[in-house]
């Protein structure tokens, strides 16, 4: 199977992403700790269906938030699950909170 969500190690894995992808990005960052886990959970599942709906016009990124602390940082993201669009690494809009694939379809279609 095809690498759909594409999941960094670390903050440089995710500057390589941002910085090959020729599209928009939609970065989602997930946490582990156990008030994010069931939301994160949820939001994985949404998220595979829009990197399969959105194939060549957006680069969706799973970003742990204890994996990639300077990028969690840099675009200002408190809590889990948090989705950001960014456009040549400048977030575009920001959400907070489990959506269902209706709203992340919403929060991106105005911007792409």
């Amino acid at each position: 199977m095809a690498q759909r969500v594409h999941r960094p190690r670390e903050d440089a894995e995710f500057s390589f992403i941002l910085g090959m992808s020729g599209v928009p990005v939609l970065a989602y960052f997930t946490g582990a700790w156990p008030k994010a886990i069931e939301p994160c959970r949820m939001m994985d599942l949404v998220m595979g269906d829009i990197a399969d709906d959105y194939v060549g016009r957006l680069t969706v990124v799973r970003t742990d938030i204890t994996r990639c602390p300077a990028a969690t940082e840099r675009y200002g993201v408190t809590g889990a699950p948090s989705c950001l669009l960014l456009k040549e690494g400048e977030s575009v809009v920001h959400g907070t909170g489990p959506m269902t694939i209706e709203e992340v379809r919403m929060f991106v279609d105005g911007h792409l």
